[in-house]
């Protein structure tokens, strides 16, 4: 048994804890929030309840292998696209039909449909065995030192190993199958011709706080897993997820510590001997530490490393969110559970988020609305709008205009699309940036490196293995990135490293 120690209760740091925790190791959680969940997070008003974070679960078999007991229930449109110029395309569950609707929208385009969602189905399997299943790694060109140490490379986080199960060096076959040089823009170009198409498929990159101009096409295996295996809504809301696994943590024994900051990661040049705790300064002994933060916020400020900082800063910067959650009065007929309502400009949004770093003019909006499949999220014959827009991460007060204006801004465009609020609003609450992670710990609300930037952005990202002996990495600036699988597949591949790297070790010999 080691000591492991988490920081910060997302999904990534609670799967994490909860295999090791039955793997039999000591596991203490420190949470500097009153909850669980990281970005599993909702506000609650007048009878409305909002999910402030996703919306959707994707492959949820990942979450009930873990022992969840949740009652998802599968979505027959995972989104309805509203496009500038009126048109809509509604994307169903079944490839088939939505081949159909494609070719509705646009005739001729239901073949280019049925092709890209091949390519994306082959590019998922290769991640499957590329990506998702451990660590990323260069060629082994040094054996590995004594031990089950890993001798550091020069990428952040990377190691360089000769063998072992949770590392993987890649094939050939899987890198050619994501489209290797060519971005998520460049991908839809080559499977459609229309503009609206193209559009469709560029938002996938915002999955990862990217935008599609500069994401790896890799990010197209997207439409697989929706297509492939549903999208499904939590009765009770997302949260949901975060009080089940809650819940495991207690029955495996999980010490959790709420309002607990750690303000450091106690070290020396070679291994992790813990952390420390801003309330007071006590210092916690732990073999392993697991950090489930922004790795910019790991290597600035708990652990500092200038080095690793400057390639994090190198990789760009991510987007954050600013919300808009909407107590509406009666039902809005067809809408549907998700929605998204596209600019008028995709290429102009983007250099705004990304290049003037200002929030974009015209902006695309994305809507939640949980009340259409789950009346229990608002009052009787109203509705819980989340409107969320792609904005730069950072400070809201360097914007050329205020939340209060930027949200009539967005309101606005809205009702020049088809979705007119005016009149039937109780309450609108907006959220910056800076809001959602000072009071929930959510989306970011700092500057840190874009996941997924640039044609070799898999292999750029910092890694699930830190450069000291016993120090972890896990959440969305970790591979495998971003997205609530993904961090949880980076629970599992976490949990995989330390038991691998202390394989049979006791506390005093992991020491």
């Amino acid at each position: 048994m080691v000591e492991v120690i988490v920081v910060g209760g997302g999904v990534g740091g609670m799967v994490s804890a909860l295999l090791l925790a039955r793997d039999g190791h000591r596991v203490r959680l420190y949470e500097r929030l009153p909850r669980l969940g990281g970005k599993l997070a909702e506000h609650r008003r007048d009878g409305f309840t909002f999910s402030l974070g996703p919306s959707l679960l994707t492959l949820p078999d990942i979450f009930l292998d873990l022992g969840l007991r949740i009652d998802a229930v599968e979505l027959d449109e995972l989104c309805r696209y509203r496009f500038a110029d009126g048109s809509e395309l509604p994307a169903y569950r079944d490839p088939e039909r939505m081949a159909a609707e494609v070719e509705r929208l646009a005739p001729g385009e239901g073949d280019g449909w049925r092709a890209f969602h091949r390519w994306a189905q082959g590019c998922w399997e290769a991640s499957q065995r590329a990506f998702f299943t451990g660590p990323l790694m260069r060629w082994p060109t040094a054996p590995r030192p004594h031990g089950h140490e890993a001798r550091p490379s020069h990428a952040p986080g990377r190691t360089v190993r000769s063998s072992g199960a949770s590392g993987r060096t890649p094939r050939l076959s899987d890198l050619l199958a994501v489209a290797p040089g060519r971005t998520l823009d460049g991908l839809a170009r080559r499977y459609f011709r229309d503009p609206r198409l193209r559009q469709y498929v560029g938002r996938y990159a915002t999955y990862a706080g990217s935008s599609p101009y500069e994401a790896p096409a890799a990010l197209g295996c997207i439409p697989a897993i929706e297509h492939g295996h549903g999208g499904w809504y939590v009765p009770g809301g997302m949260p949901r997820i975060a009080d089940a696994l809650a819940a495991l943590l207690d029955k495996a024994g999980v010490e959790v510590h709420l309002n607990a900051e750690v303000d450091g990661v106690q070290a020396d040049g070679e291994r992790v001997h813990g952390v420390r705790l801003a309330a007071g300064g006590e210092k916690v002994r732990a073999d392993v530490v697991i950090a489930n933060t922004d790795a910019a916020a790991l290597y600035g400020r708990l652990l500092p490393d200038r080095p690793r900082l400057r390639r994090i800063a190198g990789l760009g910067f991510s987007s954050s969110a600013f919300l808009l959650l909407a107590g509406v009065e009666g039902r809005t007929e067809g809408l549907a559970h998700h929605s998204i309502v596209f600019s008028a400009g995709y290429e102009r949004e983007f250099a705004d988020i990304f290049g003037r770093r200002r929030p974009p003019e015209d902006p695309t909006v994305y809507i939640g609305c949980s009340a259409v499949d789950d009346p229990s999220q608002a009052p009787a014959g109203a509705e819980n709008w989340v409107m969320m827009v792609n904005v730069p991460a950072g400070d809201p007060g360097r914007w050329p205009m205020s939340p209060e204006a930027y949200r009539d801004l967005v309101l606005d465009r809205l009702a020049s699309r088809g979705h007119d609020l005016s009149g039937r609003l109780r309450f609108v609450d907006l959220f910056t940036p800076a809001d959602l992670r000072d009071r929930y710990g959510a989306w970011g609300g700092a500057i840190y490196g874009t996941p997924y930037r640039g044609m070799l952005a898999p292999f750029r990202r910092p890694g699930n293995r830190g450069p000291r002996r016993g120090l972890y990495l896990v959440g969305g600036s970790a591979h495998p990135g971003g997205g609530l699988p993904l961090v949880a597949m980076g629970g599992r591949i976490v949990a995989s490293l330390v038991n691998e790297d202390f394989a049979g070790k006791t506390g005093k010999e992991a020491r």
